[in-house]
């Protein structure tokens, strides 16, 4: 059975030499990219917060599913390759039983970026 994961994106992340005049912040644009990833993809929804407080490993997400691990995942560049590994391993993470994906299984676009887990609340 998949418990559905939602993947929290900092959507104020920006990394060093943000240029404001971009228009968006790095994380707001990662943020585009993941839910255009995440389209459709089973079990897995998106949603947005100011600041996961990761400012010095921007650009940050959070993933989280009732009765599962938790996972904090920074440092990314807002690119296509790294939206589709966030949602990927989401997809494998709401798969999963206790949301413990296989380090083998992991997609190559997260690997390197793992921050933080969290045991699930009893």
């Amino acid at each position: 059975m998949t418990t559905p994961t939602t993947i929290t994106v900092c959507d104020t992340c920006k990394l060093e030499g943000w240029d404001a005049a971009s228009g968006a912040t790095d994380g707001a644009r990662l943020a585009d990219l993941i839910e255009a990833a995440a389209a459709g993809a089973d079990g897995v929804s998106v949603r947005r917060h100011s600041c996961l407080m990761g400012c010095a490993g921007a650009c940050n997400v959070a993933l989280q599913a009732p009765g599962k691990m938790a996972y904090t995942l920074g440092r990314f560049e807002p690119s296509e390759a790294a939206a589709e590994g966030i949602v990927a391993y989401a997809a494998d993470h709401a798969a999963r039983e206790t949301g413990v994906v296989p380090y083998r299984e992991w997609p190559a676009a997260v690997k390197g970026h793992f921050v933080t887990r969290h045991p699930p609340l009893d």
